[in-house]
């Protein structure tokens, strides 16, 4: 990796200078223009964190001194806001669309791909279609019927602008019988009883299944017939080469018999297509212009081309990207096994943290706005990579950052038994450390944390925004000193305060209290808990007759 701590410096004084303090999400966009790949951005976050850092605990003037010595590292003409590439035959009339399978809540991973067809939407004021990809799936893979919910709300909290109505697969099914028969009659479809393991391994040969040339009137009679036979006795195939180099591409499955009930229609087919041919109609019919899909669907690609072909019908522009893997979000984010935990009563629902849901990460106070610039910066990666979460965080608290106000909360309170204690009944500390209003915390018995007492033991330490104390022993015993340094740590304290929990993205709770003005905090409001992180307040319930006040974690 080329080595930018230059740049990086230069940048985050720069940022520091002209806001106050230095963002990271601010600086890494900064540094394509200085050579950095995507690839590497896992690698350069902790030398930005800790450039952040640095600079953020200098004074102005001590900046602006440093900034003249790397000033030069800064580009004379920066760059604007890198935009999306360009598409391959953009122009009027484009046509994209959102295919999502409803088989639980949109994530973080896969309204990726989602969000990119609508920012070139945005981008060429182009249309786009919202179509359910809800034919019937497979065992493994099934429909969750709340899905139908949870994918709008998610595209509608995103703000993507999808024509109306929504298009649901599952209402096209006689669409595509007409063309499958189509298909039979122009001599490249039949109608397959071979055991499908059977003729896996025949494939595999390049051997034909026997019951590919028979003539067309008994291909359409066995069409009509297979609407009334058992679930796996026969399928649709179409007719490809044998000898193609991909054996998965030989004579792939068109339409399947299940006798599943499906969640919109219930019984009323039996009779199903599977992915490739139910879009390689639709993208015709409907008029996509351009596709972007994941890598893992080019057979389907295929597939979709060589119907195109038979049809001679005019193919749209699809474009593949890669892999995008998320560090420090946990365990691989599935919505299929999230369906499970969340059927099992594991989850607490489709919102839960874990499952890093649209609906959770509104729920734990993140702008739409960072969701999408997050998204357009990872751009059409053709390669796969892997990016850090902390770039998510970084755009998101750049946003929030402002209108989030300041409280304190603890874990794991311990009572301070501060031998001289001072008269002091109440203080006046900022809401914000931008704005002029105040709240005024109320001070009778002092409570601290027990990791912060037992880090500080035998040192001074600061009580934010109070006074210097020096920790004698982890209990709590201390004394205030006499020497009013602020240039020293720091810990949280609370006095008169509330029981509160905060969910974090494991899905564990963290306990704790937090001072009483948070009693004044509306549902939904978000907050920043000084030292701890952005929180976004959940809602009060009772609980052992005593109320406790619950926030959704954001990030530090």
């Amino acid at each position: 990796m080329k080595d930018l701590e230059n740049e990086i410096t230069a940048y985050a004084l720069k940022n520091a200078i002209e806001f106050g303090k230095a963002d990271a999400g601010r600086i890494l966009p900064k540094l394509f223009q200085h050579g950095l790949e995507k690839d590497e951005i896992k690698e350069i976050m902790p030398v930005i964190q800790s450039s952040v850092k640095k600079i953020n605990s200098m004074k102005p003037e001590e900046r602006a001194k440093l900034f003249s010595e790397y000033e030069k590292y800064v580009k004379v003409k920066e760059e604007k806001e890198k935009d999306l590439p360009e598409l391959p035959h953009a122009g009027k009339k484009m046509v994209f669309r959102l295919a999502p399978y409803p088989s639980g809540a949109l994530h973080i991973g896969n309204a990726k791909t989602y969000l990119i067809n609508a920012l070139y939407a945005e981008k060429y004021n182009a249309k786009i279609l919202f179509v359910i990809d809800d034919t019937i799936g497979s065992e493994e893979k099934q429909i969750a019927k709340e899905a139908y919910k949870l994918i709008p709300e998610a595209f509608d909290w995103l703000k993507v602008k999808y024509e109306k109505p929504i298009i649901y697969k599952s209402d096209r099914l006689e669409i595509y019988y007409k063309y499958g028969e189509e298909l039979i009659k122009k001599g490249k479809a039949y109608v397959d009883f071979t055991p499908s393991e059977k003729m896996r391994e025949m494939r595999a040969k390049g051997i034909e299944s026997p019951d590919r040339q028979f003539p067309l009137k008994i291909q359409l009679e066995r069409w009509k017939e297979m609407f009334k036979l058992k679930e796996g006795e026969a399928v649709l195939r179409i007719k490809t080469s044998m000898t193609h180099p991909n054996p998965a591409f030989r004579d792939r499955v068109l339409f399947k018999i299940t006798d599943r009930k499906h969640p919109r229609v219930g019984t009323k087919y039996r009779v199903w297509p599977t992915l490739e041919m139910s879009w390689a109609i639709d993208d015709h019919l409907l008029g996509i212009t351009h596709i972007i899909r994941g890598n893992d669907l080019r057979i389907e690609t295929d597939m979709e081309k060589y119907i195109w072909d038979i049809f001679k019908w005019k193919h749209p522009e699809i474009i593949h990207v890669s892999l995008v893997k998320l560090d420090g979000v946990g365990a691989k984010i599935s919505k299929s096994k999230a369906q499970k935990e969340v059927k099992s009563g594991e989850f607490i629902g489709w919102d839960d943290p874990r499952t890093w849901s649209i609906q959770s990460l509104k729920r734990r106070g993140f702008n739409p706005e960072a969701i999408k610039e997050f998204v357009k910066e990872i751009g059409l990666n053709t390669q796969d990579i892997t990016v850090p979460i902390d770039i998510l965080y970084a755009i998101n608290r750049r946003m929030i950052d402002a209108e989030s106000n300041r409280y304190s909360f603890i874990q794991d309170p311990i009572e301070l038994k501060i031998k001289n204690k001072l008269d002091t009944r109440e203080v006046f500390v900022p809401i914000h450390p931008d704005k002029k209003d105040m709240r005024q915390l109320l001070i009778d018995k002092l409570f601290a944390s027990k990791a912060d007492l037992e880090k500080y033991k035998g040192k001074e330490t600061r009580l934010i925004h109070l006074y210097n104390i020096k920790v004698e022993s982890k209990d709590g015993s201390a004394k205030v000193t006499t020497i009013d340094n602020k240039d020293i740590h720091k810990i949280n304290w609370v006095s008169d305060f509330v029981e509160t929990r905060i969910l974090m993205p494991d899905g564990t709770w963290i306990e704790g209290i937090a001072e009483s003005s948070i009693k004044e905090l509306k549902n939904g409001e978000r907050i920043q808990f000084e030292r701890f992180g952005f929180a976004r307040f959940d809602n009060k319930r009772s609980e052992n007759e005593k109320g406790i006040y619950e926030f959704w974690f954001a990030h530090k």
